[in-house]
């Protein structure tokens, strides 16, 4: 159980990202093998993806183990706490960064090739670009941008520059939520623990989160919106499930300023309110692209 915790496995519902590709792309209608192939290839690079970010938390475990022994939560992860040795951890991280780069190479050398610039970009971050203000947070939105990418590129289809505009901006506004929450949390020791928390204020933050959130907005809409999207579909009913998507990103930054959720992946896994506003845009958009 302890050499599973250092994989994160809770962390993994982050790669939720390399599906929208699969049902953007329509590929959930048609018959039913080709439906599966395209399902299986989509699960296929979601495990891949899964194992790439694990070997990468491991990497940025070993090398911030010291400070993270000041943070409240942090302390008590393995490496963090001792209970894994740092040889322990790197020869776990290596069994995971290589079935994720043969198994994404056996489904498309173009998806291996994205998973190591995700891996070579991570470690950068944890090396250096995490300790550079607002890069630290774009940086985190090119990873998410990179696992959407990726679910066309397993699946073979063409993905929108919108979707991947929409992903960018949704994922900022998540990465500043979670600098925003760190402050709260850590208070007079934020900057102890990470250098950046230190140029970021919460004023400064609140205004980041609302410029985020809105442009995430309007790239959603305009995605809706484009003729290309309304032809793809047939229809341009998807314009208004963005009440929906107005709501969902209203309640995360409410709760994140507020303080009551110092991780982004707590409030995605805790909150119901906000769950089920997903859900329920999840299962508009479905019968909105599948069903009008």
């Amino acid at each position: 159980m302890t050499l599973l915790a250092i994989l994160r496995p809770v962390h993994w519902v982050k790669n939720v990202f390399v599906f929208a590709a699969l049902v953007f792309s329509r590929q959930l209608a048609g018959p039913f093998e080709q439906v599966l192939a395209a399902v299986g290839r989509a699960m296929g690079a979601f495990v891949c993806f899964s194992l790439a970010a694990s070997a990468i938390y491991i990497i940025n475990d070993i090398r911030d183990r010291k400070t993270d022994s000041i943070h409240p939560e942090r302390r008590i992860r393995p490496i963090a706490a001792g209970r894994v040795g740092v040889g322990t951890a790197g020869i776990v991280a290596a069994a995971c960064i290589a079935p994720a780069l043969v198994g994404s190479f056996l489904l498309s050398p173009a998806l291996a090739g994205i998973i190591l610039a995700y891996a070579a970009l991570m470690v950068l971050y944890s090396f250096g670009l995490k300790h550079v203000m607002i890069l630290d947070c774009a940086v985190i939105a090119v990873g998410f941008c990179l696992r959407a990418v990726a679910g066309a590129v397993a699946i073979g289809v063409f993905i929108s520059p919108w979707l991947v505009v929409c992903t960018f901006s949704l994922t900022l506004f998540l990465a500043f939520s979670k600098r925003r929450g760190e402050i709260a949390q850590l208070q007079a020791n934020s900057e102890a623990f990470r250098r950046t928390l230190g140029e970021y204020t919460p004023e400064l933050l609140a205004h980041m989160l609302d410029v985020s959130s809105v442009l995430a907005v309007i790239c959603f809409l305009m995605y809706a919106m484009d003729s290309e999207t309304i032809e793809r579909f047939g229809t341009d009913r998807l314009v208004y499930t963005s009440f929906v998507v107005l709501y969902c990103i209203f309640r995360f930054s409410a709760l994140t300023q507020k303080g009551q959720y110092s991780d982004p992946v707590k409030l995605i896994l805790r909150d119901r309110p906000f769950q089920i506003g997903v859900l329920i845009w999840v299962v508009l958009c479905i019968g909105i692209i599948y069903c009008h």
